[in-house]
């Protein structure tokens, strides 16, 4: 059975920098790789290891202080190098020393029900729950599960290269989820894409421009959230994760990651571990045109700025270098009607034009009240009043927040429409912090 979608609203934005060369090298070995608490949402992270210990992949290094049970594994074998922290003691990341000769020496799980070895294999952190869009609280059973397995952000990976010849473990890994909800496990794949059906999945086709491969565009267009309901969302990664322990007992951490951006010499595909270091996966590959470079674990979108020392974050799977853009001298500024700006409305020639741009990441104008122009619901593809959600976000109105949608979105829906907001506010930083704010007063 599949579902088919047409998506109208939304952009796709022509930046350079786009991989043509779809040839995978050889894998990656890092001597490093690090594990990012704040890319776990919701965990309170509590570590199960001190520096000099020895890990297998897949060891617990972490977990969650209100449900123990919830882990953040190791992606490599190998030994604790260090455990970084930062104000107040907080756990920034945890550095692993990757064994070069053993590094896919792993733990074992093959006793215990579903969902005890999802969370023992650290792969329950990678999922998501909507509202609030944390990992999911242990205990409780999700009305519907939703897969993306394409992603439609600038310059993304196409999920089509890295899921071929794994279906045995995208159809083992949605019978395990199965077995997590009495409601449905939806997958929304590319109209056209080579991803076979998964049996057991609803599969959804999606055409139309990005967000489309968004979980919340799939979930506010088939089975929308309402108060009192929990879904739960995932990547094509965490899937055949899962589906990869449910036939070994153990998780496989390789990755595939897309070296994307205009300031790469030469857009490819690298085979590596979560949370390698960019500056292996960029290696003499970036152009050495005396600019500032901004290296972005992601895409431009969503993704974090981690300069060259910084480690491939979850759950990205791409590495995106644009110009940083504090070093340009333009004439008149953001003002400039140069042809080469990219521009959402008509008020610059760019807008007109059928070309590739290189954007860089300054602001381009600046912060200022909020301009009700309905703008946003040209690029969020929801049945939201986006506008007065983000308004009633910032005056703290819970009972607004949650007549105007609240518990639907998550910050990513509102990443397109914060690189076109002509009120330069950083929304998806007001959702994030909303939903935390809601959180913390309901739960």
């Amino acid at each position: 059975m599949s579902i088919s979608l047409k998506i109208k609203k939304g952009l796709d934005l022509n930046i350079e920098g786009e991989i043509e060369d779809k040839h995978i090298g050889d894998e990656i070995i890092p001597d490093i790789v690090a594990v990012c608490p704040d890319d776990f949402p919701g965990i309170i992270p509590k570590p199960e290891v001190k520096e000099g210990d020895r890990v297998l992949a897949g060891q617990a290094l972490l977990h969650d202080k209100r449900h123990e049970t919830v882990k953040i594994t190791s992606p490599a074998a190998g030994t604790v190098k260090a455990i970084v922290r930062g104000e107040r003691r907080k756990i920034m990341r945890i550095e692993i020393e990757v064994d070069k000769t053993g590094h896919t020496d792993s733990v074992v799980l093959k006793s215990g029900s579903p969902d005890e070895l999802i969370q023992r294999s650290g792969l329950w952190a990678m999922m998501r729950q909507r509202p609030y869009g944390t990992v999911p609280a242990p205990g409780i059973s999700p009305r519907d599960i939703f897969i993306t397995l394409f992603d439609s952000a600038p310059l993304a990976p196409d999920n089509d290269i890295s899921l071929s010849g794994k279906e045995r473990e995208l159809a083992a890994g949605v019978e395990m989820l199965r077995q997590l909800t009495q409601g449905k496990v939806y997958a929304g794949r590319r109209a056209g894409s080579s991803v076979a059906d998964i049996k057991g999945a609803t599969m959804v086709d999606i055409a139309g421009p990005h967000p489309a491969g968004n979980a919340g565009t799939m979930i506010a267009n088939i089975a929308p959230v309402n108060k009192g309901e929990v879904v739960w969302t995932l990547d094509a990664d965490t899937l055949w994760r899962i589906g990869h322990l449910s036939l070994t007992g153990n998780v496989d951490f390789s990755t595939l990651v897309a070296v994307t951006g205009s300031e790469v010499i030469k857009p490819h595909y690298a085979k590596t571990l979560t949370g390698a270091p960019v500056n292996v996966l960029l290696k003499d590959n970036v152009k050495d045109d005396n600019r500032h470079h901004r290296i972005i674990s992601g895409n431009v979108l969503t993704g974090t700025a981690v300069g060259a020392d910084g480690f491939l974050r979850f759950p990205y799977t791409q590495v995106t270098v644009i110009p940083e853009g504090d070093d340009v001298d333009e004439f008149m500024g953001w003002a400039s009607l140069s042809p080469s700006k990219m521009s959402v409305g008509r008020s610059f020639p760019g807008h007109f034009l059928k070309k590739k741009f290189n954007p860089d990441a300054r602001l381009q104008g600046g912060r200022r009240a909020m301009i009700m122009s309905g703008e946003y619901d040209e690029l969020i593809p929801m049945d939201i009043m986006a506008e007065y959600l983000i308004k009633a976000i910032l005056s703290k109105d819970i009972d607004r927040m949650e007549a105007l949608g609240i518990y639907e979105v998550v910050p990513e829906d509102f990443a397109l429409a914060e690189y076109a907001d002509t009120s330069k506010l950083e929304l998806q930083k007001i959702v994030a912090e909303g939903l935390e704010y809601l959180r913390k007063e309901t739960e």
